[in-house]
């Protein structure tokens, strides 16, 4: 929603301006320089992109125009879900969680938080660390290590897409100069005509350069900082997880645990003191 707004405000900005200073719109409707800028930069970026950066790009541009992100609402579900979890393994034990994490679908803790039973990569960085602190009796500094590379790993696979987007972005000017050149060289081919007939189409060559100038920092360097961004939250949750996990696998008790988990979530997202010790109550009520 945040996306369109935007675009919205630039076209209205930058076409509003023009208007005020009486400019014609028919000659910024250049369809060849269109061609010429957007169809290099979408051959550029096929030349410059493996498969699988060009899939995560593919996949990863919906969420552009997507509202979604991470909430308080979300942090304060990852709060209680670690809190029913850690609080279980107190009492029962950790090999008690085998059949939660073997079978998210089918576990009463897991159902109780539906969104984070719906995202596959969240739901797979939880059960898969669980499974590892249940088969294996590592130390905390090593669960904290494997962690570490698995968010680096994840992260990666996000922000590579933002990062492809952002070089499209830089090579934008770059091939508005392109057809700015191509149609000068037109219209040197035209110079014999009179100077009306010149300056018309010296100033569509140039509206080249304007469209590179303006996809790169009104448009597409905005959407790669706009997924870079969304990458950053994820990591960020991913992080609360796994000091959480740290503190609990080095005999930390539950609700230290969670205050640690708490702590780590950013400032403006982040459930009060009283609000997790409010919800815990309410869970166990519930139980």
């Amino acid at each position: 929603m945040f996306t369109i707004i935007g675009i919205i405000v630039v076209f209205v900005a930058i076409i509003g301006g023009y208007l005020m200073e009486h400019g014609n719109l028919s000659v910024l409707w250049q369809p060849a320089e269109f061609v010429i800028i957007f169809g290099a930069a979408t051959g550029a970026f096929i030349i410059s992109s493996p498969k699988g950066v060009l899939q995560g790009v593919i996949k990863n541009i919906g969420k552009l125009f997507s509202s979604e992100t991470v909430t308080k609402e979300d942090y304060m579900d990852l709060l209680m879900l670690l809190n029913q979890v850690f609080w279980k393994t107190r009492k029962e034990g950790l090999l008690a969680l085998e059949s939660d994490v073997d079978n998210p679908a089918g576990s009463e803790i897991f159902n109780g938080y539906p969104k984070i039973r719906s995202n596959p990569r969240i739901l797979g960085f939880i059960c898969d660390n669980l499974r590892v602190m249940i088969s294996a009796s590592m130390p905390s500094h090593e669960l904290e290590s494997l962690l570490e590379t698995d968010i680096e790993a994840l992260n990666h696979s996000k922000i590579v897409p933002a990062q492809s987007i952002a070089k499209v972005a830089d090579g934008l000017p770059g091939l508005g100069i392109v057809a700015a050149v191509l149609g000068v060289v037109l219209t040197m081919g035209m110079i014999s005509e009179p100077p009306e007939v010149l300056g018309h189409h010296i100033g569509a060559a140039l509206v080249g350069t304007f469209l590179g100038v303006l996809a790169c920092y009104g448009f597409v360097g905005p959407m790669g900082t706009n997924l870079e961004h969304k990458a950053k939250e994820e990591e960020i949750y991913f992080n609360v997880i796994k000091s959480a996990l740290v503190s609990f696998q080095g005999g930390v008790a539950p609700q230290i645990t969670i205050e640690t988990a708490r702590r780590t979530i950013p400032a403006d997202e982040r459930p009060t003191f009283m609000e997790v010790e409010e919800a815990i109550k309410k869970s166990k009520a519930r139980g």
